[in-house]
């Protein structure tokens, strides 16, 4: 897969400066490779987030590519292998598009105590936008592949140099099917090279490490990436990002057990269930809540009322956002929310407003979203040493990377009333 100048080592990263200038609304983390999230909780109140505050998540350096010879290959499980152009992406088939509050599963790790591994996300590794793309169905339709129920669909990320583990994820095939696109289009506009430039996977309403970037490979499978053929194959390993990362596992386990195929898609149910599947797979996002306006740590005035407004967005992957409660004593006591503004469909957001009678003084703020299914967001983190691995006791379980924290506690906001 010919990168600009047909040479691997092109896939150089940006460098701290050239990220920050070019995406002035975020906070960079790392730069080899590149990361960084949104740098205020108000990037998140108008319902698309720019591009340019939108946050970024990569595991290899951000490589440089030609979109002109870039191809994607379909295979495995399919009558005719093919390997199909941006152009043939683009033109010979349907186009779709789909809003989604994408956001990465270590969001919130910085709040895991003792630390979870990796970059210390806080609020900000999320962004609503609308995507555009060719439709999954459409081109396995197109060359005869296998979309029996309990197939996978993997993708395999190209930018990877020889000596690093390929970036591939599975994705059950009832869900390829029902929404998934390949996208090349970010809020109208071709993607930037850190979003995926020129195509990647767009797996609405679940965690962003399913939405691959720079695809060069889909494979129709009967199971999961897993074994020793993807554990070496070319010589590089296809089974960490799948088998081993993004896995929740308890601080006493070292290696989750590794499964060809399961049936229960759904995170939480993964968490929740005590025999089938004993680490859960981060796919589908969990319920969740933020306050956007006022900021943490800042000083308000009432109106003349006494009233001070609270906005907030509210999220929950695949399944409705019910309903969204505020506290305004650290939750000694709650009230329900109300959402304002149009309902723009179950992937994307629900944005929230309270009006708060306010009396003078210092105040912690919490909201706590809950879905259609009626799971509601637990409160706070548990201890390592509990070893659980689902929520339990309105804990969210700790865990070694710090996938999923939905627990509201740490993303509460503290204000200062004056009179």
């Amino acid at each position: 897969m010919p990168l600009s100048n047909g040479d691997e080592d092109d896939m150089a990263s940006t460098s701290a400066s050239s990220v920050a200038e070019r995406y002035p609304g975020l906070e960079v983390l790392s730069t080899d490779p590149d990361n960084a999230q949104t740098a205020s909780r108000s990037h998140l109140e108008d319902y698309l987030t720019p591009r340019e505050q939108h946050y970024i998540r990569n595991h290899h350096r951000t490589p440089n590519i030609d979109e002109g010879e870039w191809t994607v290959s379909l295979t495995g499980l399919v009558e005719s292998a093919v390997d199909l152009s941006m152009d043939e992406l683009k033109h010979d088939y349907p186009t779709d598009s789909v809003m989604h509050m994408m956001e990465c599963s270590g969001n919130g790790r910085a709040y895991f105590s003792p630390d979870a591994e990796g970059d210390q996300w806080t609020v900000g590794a999320v962004g609503n936008a609308i995507w555009t793309g060719t439709p999954i169905r459409a081109i396995l339709d197109d060359h005869g592949a296998a979309t029996d129920d309990g197939l996978w669909l993997t993708a395999v990320g190209g930018e990877a140099k020889e000596d690093e583990d390929v970036f591939a994820r599975s994705i059950p095939m009832e869900k390829a099917l029902e929404d998934c696109l390949l996208a090349y289009e970010m809020n109208g506009r071709p993607m930037s090279a850190e979003h995926g430039f020129p195509v990647r996977l767009l797996v609405p309403g679940w965690f962003g490490n399913n939405s691959v970037k720079w695809v060069e490979r889909l494979h129709v499978m009967d199971e999961m990436v897993n074994g020793e053929a993807w554990e070496s194959r070319d010589g590089q390993d296809y089974t960490e990002y799948q088998q081993s990362s993004y896995r929740l596992l308890p601080a006493q386990d070292s290696e989750p057990k590794r499964y060809a195929d399961i049936e229960t898609f759904d995170t939480q149910d993964q968490m929740q269930a005590e025999e089938e599947i004993r680490n859960a797979y981060f796919f589908d996002q969990l319920v969740k809540s933020l306050f956007t306006s006022p900021q943490d740590g800042e000083e308000l005035i009432p109106a003349s009322d006494s009233c001070i407004e609270l906005t907030g967005v509210a999220w929950s992957g695949d399944d409705a956002v019910e309903r969204v409660e505020v506290s305004t004593d650290g939750g000694e006591t709650w009230d329900e929310a109300d959402f304002v503004g149009p309902d723009l469909g179950r992937y994307t957001v629900r944005k929230f407003r309270y009006v708060w009678e306010a009396e003078a003084g210092e105040h912690t703020l919490l909201s706590r979203a809950t879905d259609e299914r009626g799971r509601t967001q637990p409160a706070t983190i548990s201890d390592p040493d509990s070893g659980r691995r689902g929520i339990e006791n309105d804990e969210y379980p700790w865990n070694q990377k710090g996938y999923g924290n939905n627990a509201y506690e740490p993303l509460g906001i503290t204000v200062t009333v004056r009179d």
